[in-house]
């Protein structure tokens, strides 16, 4: 085979003979399901100029392994790019956006200049999808008038919805262009020239092993101060009521080196905070070197259980954030979002001893009843998960705890709603996410279990958690009016062009006025505080949200710790 068909068959524009056309198929690897394509259609406005993607160069590079061209070439489509969810699909977001950039695209934060708009959407909860379906319609007006007027524009939904009802989209919605999964993105740049023929395209295709490892993201927000780094994807819990095993497959971690590489790079770009993210964060096992494949499994959290066999060898979650944390004595580092299953020791005190791991905590409660959690599938009872609570409070004093709630889960009693009332209350978190409970197709609980709690019902309990989280958040904060924060800018206020806000250790917006201020080392000229600097501020209120003081000095984040 000469060279430029091999790397046309590389970059997957060539078929072997006999093999029949794969038009709008995704390439078949990393996974045993088949991607589909939606029917062909015309391509309206024959006579109109179209947008410049990547060209045949694009494909032939990437196959032989060359580097991409530097920024987009002349006349390059402009894409758009709106991030539904959580912070998965922005780290997800930024992937996209790499990969598409590589290939010779634009990015534009304007709407009407773009042609290629592109929605990374999210399905764990009924409203959210409900959002994606609203916005379509309203994309799909506005690419029916571009076509009117002789322009194209193409559309395409990404991540857990574009896996989970792929084939609704593609002929519910028949002006959307490409649909890809959230292992597929590596295949956006065919699926859109494919999609720029007038067919629809899709690759929805699960990997075992696809964590983009070597896709160091541009970030979305240029001199941004904060960033999140994704370590490991999928999830093995299998909980119930949760889509996530099956919209991003099994858990696979990236390889430290891949990690380690991306964090430097944000350190040395001025990035103040990094956020380690994952769907069961702390389960993260990189099995990439072979020395490390034998070393026997952490033992879980005590009173807790998995739904599979101890998985032995690799590097663990300890190793990484003990790796992570030694790059930046200036950088903090979080992580989310972890089972509770996954706290050994060793995380507990790594997260006491260095000064840049932050001292909070998101533990997923879900439910304060035991009945319900083993109808979850969860793994732990409640009075497991309150020895967990008592055990990180007693290993780093000060830490700051979040949670995540489900009300109306099947066949929830108003006893069982009191229960999950009363664990709220118990631990006092310093704040939380809470849903009512929404039955997802595919899940263990939908093919299983009965959605029976009524909506009224469902409404009623949020109600009242929401309302008592409010007021546990509330008090929680309060105790910590007087004491003084270390506070990392983010920004001005959104409500007062007078005021900064930033966060605390414990993740808690902090507002304070925008003043002159000292450097608490004396050896700089007094200055405003800007994005990336820290601030230390004395709480003087606080609400169940919100903190808000006073200024006090610019400092630094090892010489705050010395301090302290």
């Amino acid at each position: 085979m000469l060279p430029w068909a091999r790397a046309l068959r590389a970059a997957g524009l060539l078929r072997p003979p006999g093999a029949g056309p794969r038009t709008g198929a995704g390439p078949r690897t990393g996974g045993a399901r088949r991607a589909r394509c939606g029917p062909a259609q015309r391509p309206e406005g024959r006579g109109a100029a179209l947008p410049a993607g990547p060209d045949l160069r694009h494909f032939l590079r990437a196959a032989a392994g060359e580097p991409p061209e530097p920024g987009p070439a002349p006349g390059a489509a402009k894409v758009y790019l709106e991030t539904y969810g959580c912070q998965m699909n922005v780290s997800d977001t930024e992937i996209a956006w790499t990969i598409l950039q590589r290939n010779g695209y634009a990015r534009t934060k304007e709407l009407e200049e773009a042609d290629v708009v592109l929605l990374v959407t999210c399905s764990v909860r009924e409203k959210a999808e409900q959002a994606i379906w609203n916005r379509l319609r309203h994309l799909t007006a506005l690419k029916a008038r571009r076509q009117r007027a002789g322009a194209r524009l193409r559309i395409g939904v990404l991540g857990c919805m574009a896996e989970r009802l792929k084939e609704e989209i593609l002929h519910r919605e028949k002006l959307v262009d490409v649909v890809a999964g959230p292992d597929a993105y590596r295949d956006l740049p065919r699926l859109l020239a494919v999609a720029e023929s007038g067919q629809q395209a899709a690759n929805v295709l699960l990997s075992l092993d696809e964590t983009y490892a070597d896709i160091l993201p541009v970030q979305t927000s240029a001199g941004g101060t904060t960033a999140f780094v994704s370590i490991m994807r999928g999830c093995d819990n299998m909980c119930t009521y949760c889509i996530v095993p099956f919209t991003r497959g099994r858990e696979r971690s990236r390889p430290i080196a891949s990690i380690l590489q991306e964090v430097r790079m944000l350190s040395e770009q001025g990035v103040k905070e990094v956020t380690l993210l994952g769907q069961n964060v702390n389960s993260y096992r990189d099995m990439s070197e072979v020395q490390f494949q034998s070393v026997a499994a952490p033992g879980l959290s005590r009173g807790f259980s998995t739904v599979y066999k101890a998985k032995l060898g690799g590097l663990r979650f300890a190793h990484l954030l003990d790796q992570v944390s030694r790059i930046d004595p200036e950088m903090r580092i979080r992580f989310t979002s972890p089972h509770p299953k996954d706290f050994p020791d060793e995380v507990l005190q790594l997260i006491r001893e260095r000064h840049n791991i932050c001292k909070q905590l998101h533990l997923p409660a879900q439910s304060g009843s035991t009945r319900v959690l083993e109808a979850m599938r969860r793994g732990y009872t409640r009075e497991a998960y309150l020895d967990l609570v008592h055990h990180v409070r007693d290993s780093v004093p000060g830490v700051s705890l979040s949670s995540d709630f489900i009300t109306g889960f099947c066949g929830e009693t108003e006893e069982d709603h009191q229960q999950t009332m009363s664990l709220l209350r118990e631990v006092r978190y310093n704040f939380g996410f809470l849903f009512a409970y929404s039955m997802r197709q595919k899940t263990r609980a939908h093919h299983r279990l009965q959605d029976d709690v009524p909506a009224e019902v469902k409404k009623r309990r949020l109600e009242e958690l929401i309302a008592a989280f409010r007021e546990e958040a509330s008090r929680a904060n309060t105790a910590l009016v007087g004491q003084d924060q270390l506070v990392l800018v983010e920004g001005p206020s959104k409500r007062s062009a007078s005021e900064l806000c930033g966060r605390n250790d414990g993740n808690i917006k902090v507002i304070f006025p925008d003043a002159e201020l000292e450097d608490a080392a004396g050896c700089g000229a007094p200055g405003r505080a800007q994005p990336g600097d820290y601030v230390l501020v004395k709480v003087t209120s606080a609400s169940s949200q919100t903190l808000r003081g006073v200024p006090l000095c610019r400092t630094t984040l090892s010489r705050a710790a010395a301090c302290h």
